[in-house]
């Protein structure tokens, strides 16, 4: 019989409140997450600005904050100016990161007015090209998108009809520099000069904008900690965040290893909060740098692509590229990342999906057809509806089961969010592919006396998805039998399941 995991839940122990920038995502020009994902002009559904409202709906559903924009890769190649001005003046470009052509129909001010149909929560999170570029380009698109009024730059934004500017505060100093990959790569000690001096460059504009470096592309290249290190020690008091990014995949069958991803998600927020630390130690500074985890998703990269070879053959627009169909065991390692996420809401500030539309995305469409939820739509949704307000310190003591990649892991991951009404979520998910997992929670120091609901994404297929035949085969679904009496908490997670339980 499977042993019982518990923990225990008291307000007085708690990890921080959550930054709600931690449920922002990524729209970048790769393949259809722009072009027939977000903006179809002539789409059925298509708003007077060409953008598709079935897929703004979902957005609003899914509860996006920050969207990083417009790259990426393509960052590394992007000149802003192209995509500004009268739509019939804008150029058409080759994209080296996707192989892809570039017609710039979608730029700066559909971007900002496609934020703001979103809603107000729709934070942007703008991309500065380090790559081809560097300082000069940086400012002047910095004062296209803020400066009100009175110059060349912000005068030619209002004669290109946007006579609001577009406050852009978050902004990230590049793309994935240590990537030999990346259109203008450099080394760490390279790119830390070149992101300082961008830095105190667009301080000298707005002392208030809100920068991240970029760290390592993952915790796997060779240079990990080191160009975190490098890379502080020229920007330490120059900026407020450094990046990670991180994709996670089954492989080889192992699905035990893949359910246990978030293993390596957290290890790796803890490395670089270390990292971090330890150069602010070094410069005797009391700043704190926080996390933007601004690429997180899973996504089958070692898969073949054949879309990918068949693009390479010349240069498509919009061409079909990573449209990866996410499973029930896919969503619910999403769900347990977002569990790694909250846990470590005291350092991790900004955190993207990627990315928002088609490529690797909780959403799908198909071109001059419906849109539709991916199963991994689902976690994210809830945890973005739900994981507000302050997470709570949880210490599980769960059964274990080893795994081929990290050992002995807990089949319990777990979270809790006590929202400011007082009402706690707690999160969890079940890493056991074939055993019911019970339960129980001790509760202290909370007024709170009742199951609102308890909600679960569970099949009795794990490959289970939602396709375009099919787009409502997988769906969360209510749990009956959790209760709450006497202090304690007590539910069974179904085996391989991602689970919402809501107290007040």
């Amino acid at each position: 019989m499977t042993r019982t995991a518990r923990f225990t839940l008291d307000p007085a122990f708690a990890v921080g409140d959550v930054d709600p920038r931690l449920f922002g995502s990524f729209v970048e020009h790769l393949g259809r997450c722009v072009y027939t994902g977000i903006h179809e002009p002539g789409h059925p559904s298509a708003d007077e600005a060409g953008l598709r409202t079935d897929v703004l709906g979902l957005i609003r559903e899914l509860g996006v904050t920050a969207v990083r924009y417009p790259g990426g890769n393509f960052v590394s190649g992007y000149k802003w100016e192209d995509s500004v001005g009268p739509l019939d003046e804008r150029p058409r470009r080759l994209d080296l990161a996707w192989h892809s052509t570039e017609t710039n129909r979608f730029g700066l001010s559909e971007y900002i007015a496609f934020l703001r149909k979103i809603g107000p929560q729709a934070q942007p999170m703008m991309a500065v090209n380090l790559g081809t570029r560097g300082v000069q380009e940086a400012l002047e698109l910095q004062e296209y998108a803020n400066h009100p009024a009175g110059t060349a730059l912000s005068d030619l934004r209002g004669a290109h009809g946007d006579k609001s500017p577009f406050g852009i505060r978050l902004w990230c100093l590049g793309n994935e520099m240590d990537g030999p990959w990346q259109t203008g790569h450099k080394t760490a000690k390279e790119y830390g000069r070149l992101a300082a001096e961008t830095a105190r460059a667009m301080r000298q504009i707005d002392p208030d904008v809100e920068l991240v470096a970029c760290g390592s592309s993952g915790r796997s290249m060779a240079t990990f900690a080191e160009w975190e290190a490098t890379v502080l020690a020229e920007t330490y008091d120059l900026v407020d965040h450094i990046s990670l990014h991180a994709y996670y995949e089954e492989t080889d069958g192992d699905r035990d290893s893949f359910l246990a991803s978030a293993v390596d998600m957290e290890s790796f927020i803890e490395s670089v909060v270390a990292t971090c630390d330890h150069v602010g130690a070094r410069l005797k500074s009391e700043k704190r740098i926080n996390l933007s985890f601004d690429e997180w998703n899973v996504w089958y990269q070692s898969r073949p692509h054949p879309e990918v070879e068949e693009s390479l053959r010349d240069w498509p627009e919009a061409p079909r590229l990573l449209e990866d169909n996410y499973t029930v065991t896919d969503a619910v390692v999403v769900g347990s990342l977002l569990i790694a996420l909250l846990r470590h809401a005291d350092r991790v500030a900004v955190a993207c999906l990627a990315q928002l539309v088609n490529v690797i995305a909780p959403i799908m469409t198909e071109p001059g057809g419906p849109a539709w939820r991916q199963t991994s739509f689902f976690p994210f949704a809830q945890a973005s509806r739900y994981g507000r307000g302050e997470v709570l310190d949880v210490r599980v003591d769960s059964p274990v089961h080893e795994t081929a990649k990290f050992g002995d892991v807990p089949l319990l991951h777990a979270t809790a969010v006590r929202a400011d009404d007082g009402t706690v979520t707690v999160f969890a998910v079940n890493r056991s592919q074939s055993e019911s997992l019970p339960v129980e929670v001790a509760l202290q120091g909370v007024e709170l006396s009742a199951v609102i609901e308890h909600s679960a994404l569970a099949d009795a297929d794990p490959d289970a998805r939602n396709t375009l035949a099919e787009p409502e085969r997988v769906t969360p679904h209510a749990v009956a039998g959790t209760a709450l009496q006497d202090g304690t908490l007590s539910a069974v997670l179904e085996p391989l399941s991602w689970n919402v339980i809501r107290l007040g």
